[in-house]
């Protein structure tokens, strides 16, 4: 672009859909005077960076080549513009999954920038700075807007925190809309990245948190990651012991599953909310919903006052996710397993790693 002043940066990108991540190199603006630049020293890696990488979500947002994924950053801030005012040198500061959004909207006027219609995505979103398309968390450094930047409690682990940016989001502001505390039973479907980080909050809350999953071998993990109780959801008769007694379920999973057997589950009034993707919809019977008032519902991730919100929330409580660290030569690998479910439970790439590329 003409008239931009920028710079240079390490990072590793996808060329096309069907080949591996590699090193590149890319151009990051400076910042402008509401811009902090922070060199980035953990990314996790979430399932839709895949997806994106690999253009498997073509229908609702095609990849644009090449394409850096990574939204769930954790750095330290290296410069800033001459109107910031919340950050400056040397502090820990993190990005999510946006970078922008119109702030004038009604949803950006009542704090919901993550359904603004103009919102910028942190990767793979048209780039009104530099042209071309946004650039996410596998590089060694970003420029982001300020009111996009949030501030991590100086207590948490690093690498653990990265997840937290949409990971911890996703399952913080569902649970944060349906008033799960004390008192209150919760269900969690699923044991994953998303799930792992739901069975902390959900307990961090107060609530009685009950784990369902396939897989008799999580039983110990989701013990120790602060469930209650844990239910084998293939057995029916595990299920029929619950029947109609959850305030809450919070269903993570994105393969095909049976919905109404979960809604069955709930009390008068009980809401399940889905922040996994399954790709084909799920078949929902009408008297699963009729009979008790019962309601369905999705999520996505909070707006940043909730987002800031949660990483107080897991600074007070020390909570962060349960991370593998790998280095960004490892990437490729990740991927591979992250299909296989091969992962305890978020991967996070050690940026120190791209020093050497």
């Amino acid at each position: 672009m003409k008239g931009k002043s920028m710079f240079k940066a390490k990072a590793y990108s996808a060329a096309s859909a069907t080949l591996p991540l590699a090193s590149t190199t890319i151009s990051r603006r400076d910042p402008t005077e509401n811009d902090v630049q922070i060199e980035i020293l953990f990314c996790g890696i979430c399932h839709s960076d895949l997806h994106s990488v690999r253009n498997e979500w073509s229908e609702f947002m095609p990849t644009v080549y090449p394409i850096v994924p990574g939204h769930e950053i954790v750095g330290r801030v290296t410069k800033v513009g001459s109107a910031v005012t919340k950050f400056k040198p040397g502090d820990l500061a993190a990005v999510g999954c946006m970078v922008d959004s119109d702030g004038t909207c009604p949803e950006c006027r009542a704090g919901f920038e993550q359904f603004c219609p103009n919102m910028t995505l942190t990767f793979n979103s048209p780039d009104k700075h530099l042209g071309g398309v946004t650039y996410g968390g596998y590089s060694e450094s970003i420029v982001v807007e300020q009111r996009f930047v949030l501030r991590v409690p100086s207590n948490l682990k690093l690498a653990g925190t990265a997840p937290l940016l949409c990971a911890g989001i996703t399952t913080y502001s569902p649970m944060r809309r349906w008033g799960v505390g004390k008192g209150k039973k919760v269900g969690v479907v699923g044991l994953g990245g998303l799930g792992h980080m739901a069975v902390k909050l959900a307990h961090a809350f107060g609530a009685h948190v009950v784990v369902f999953t396939t897989s008799p071998n999580k039983k110990e993990d989701a013990i120790r990651l602060g469930a209650d109780e844990v239910v084998i959801s293939r057995n029916a008769d595990e299920m029929q012991k619950h029947a109609g007694s959850f305030d809450f379920i919070l269903d993570t999973v994105s393969a095909g599953h049976d919905i109404n057997a979960y809604l069955n589950l709930l009390r008068r009034d009980g809401n399940i909310t889905l922040v996994g993707a399954p790709e084909k919809p799920l078949p929902v019977a009408a008297f699963s919903l009729i009979m008790g008032r019962r309601s369905l519902s999705g999520s996505t991730i909070g707006g940043i006052a909730e987002t800031q919100e949660m990483l107080d929330f897991c600074g007070k409580h020390n909570l962060t996710a349960d991370v593998e660290v790998i280095p960004i030569q490892k990437v490729n690998e990740a991927y591979e397993r992250l299909l296989k479910s091969d992962v305890k439970y978020r991967f996070s790439i050690d940026m120190a790693s791209l020093k050497s590329e």
